[in-house]
């Protein structure tokens, strides 16, 4: 090689340590937050489907190929789930919020929702429907897609149908959180969902179909301890990712299975970064060159102990995942707790960690933080305060039957968008949606 383009080559690989740290530091430029729904502030005691409840919950967030935003959340009083959907500059595209249960006898709960990517109007919710089929613990996972950017919905299809008390991610025997359920959308029609139940089996279906029709339930993971916090990615060549940690245990580890067929079969589950602590509340995501990263809450105090956020990633397939690190320290503000992360990567394998803040682990979170890599997980920026995450009439942060959620997407070009719900009791509750993306 010539001198001169030597020079000019070791410049560039000296720089590029340089741009992605000035990347990490640089301020999101954040809009004006959306107030997506506004409900009343009533949960009563708990009387089953009969429940006296009155307020709004539960946003779950994708963007499509456009930029555009599709957000779903419940109303508890009318026991629904509703779908609206943003243009990429943040206007509302449809009149009215589209009801994707229609339902109204029994409650709905915890909704993910998902859009092909190779198909931008079609739009798929999974969710779960508190139906008690004769077993100790309702619950059952419902799925429900559209044709038409979310303007209706199919009929919901039940791919559980059964007694065990589906979407409860169980802790303890008296201890549980719903929303123990996953949805991912792949190419040409690829559909998968993953969810667990009260007594411990992780199951997973699969549609080749775009949802018309999916396979009989396959159990990944029974026996042992509860599977507990489901999250699943999609790899090259048809792999597919699946993972989760437990219950009944207070060193839980993350738990990996891997399919190399498009989801026919997996391979027996591996524990990734095992240690003494609890770790819980996994997120996949899958980045440009087949980059797997991971993230999960962890605490040395067992389940109900002060949690921090890990970071990890693998490079060879998740046959091995690099020494996880702490990325939520230093914590903004005067918080002490982070758990319940969300991860989202971007076509430029830029990846954004959102998690819940607590002041106060005997209360529920306030608030949402956010770190960044701008160099594919090798480094983070510090932790941020996403503005207007927090309720200023004072509300705690919702998800008030379980907080395993997905509330952060990312576009193939950065564009952000975080949701979140608020509830005061005897006030008010709210659904909102914060968008956001790097300076040009």
């Amino acid at each position: 090689m010539h001198a001169l383009a030597l020079r000019r080559l070791l410049a560039i690989v000296l720089l590029l340590p340089a741009i992605s740290s000035a990347w990490a530091a640089a301020p999101l430029v954040w809009q004006a937050s959306t107030e997506i729904a506004r409900g009343g502030g009533v949960r009563g005691p708990w009387q089953q489907n009969d429940s006296r409840y009155d307020f709004v919950d539960d946003p779950s967030v994708a963007i499509n190929g456009r930029g555009e935003v599709a957000v779903v959340w419940v109303d508890q009083a009318s026991k629904a789930v509703l779908f609206q959907r943003f243009s990429a500059d943040g206007k509302k595209q449809l009149e009215r919020a589209s009801d994707v249960s229609r339902l109204p006898l029994t409650f709905s709960w915890l909704p993910r929702v998902a859009i092909a990517p190779d198909a931008p109007d079609a739009v798929f919710v999974l969710w779960q429907e508190i139906i008690f089929s004769g077993g100790s613990h309702g619950g059952d996972i419902l799925f429900a897609k559209s044709d038409d950017g979310g303007r209706s919905f199919s009929k919901a299809v039940n791919l559980s149908r059964s007694l065990g008390g589906d979407g409860k991610g169980r802790i303890n025997r008296e201890i549980w959180h719903n929303g123990s359920l996953d949805l991912v959308a792949g190419p040409h029609g690829m559909l998968y969902a993953a969810w667990t139940e009260y007594d411990g089996p992780l199951w997973l279906s699969r549609s080749a179909d775009g949802g018309r029709s999916f396979s009989p339930p396959q159990r990944i993971a029974a026996g042992g301890k509860p599977a507990r916090a489901p999250s699943l990615a999609l790899g090259p060549d048809r792999a597919v990712y699946l993972t989760w940690t437990t219950g009944e245990d207070a060193g839980a580890d993350i738990h990996l299975a891997k399919s190399l067929d498009g989801g026919a079969s997996f391979s027996r589950p591996e524990r990734v970064a095992p240690s003494k602590n609890y770790s819980d509340a996994p997120k996949l995501a899958m980045g440009p060159g087949g980059v797997l990263h991971l993230v999960y809450a962890e605490s040395s105090g067992g389940p109900f102990g002060r949690y921090h956020i890990r970071y990890t990633r693998s490079t060879d397939g998740g046959r091995s995942f690099e020494a996880p690190r702490e990325i939520s320290s230093p914590m903004p503000g005067s918080f002490t707790g982070a758990a319940f992360p969300g991860l989202s990567v971007d076509a430029q394998g830029r990846v954004y960690v959102l998690w819940e803040l607590y002041a106060d682990e005997r209360q529920p979170p306030r608030g949402l933080a956010l770190a960044t890599s701008g160099d594919g997980g090798r480094s983070f920026s510090n932790p941020t305060l996403v503005p207007d995450s927090a309720d200023a009439a004072g509300g705690f942060n919702g998800s008030s039957q379980g907080l395993l959620m997905r509330k952060i997407a990312v576009s193939a070009g950065g564009q952000l968008a975080i949701v979140n719900s608020s509830l005061k009791q005897g006030s008010h509750s709210r659904v909102w949606l914060m968008r956001g993306s790097l300076p040009r």
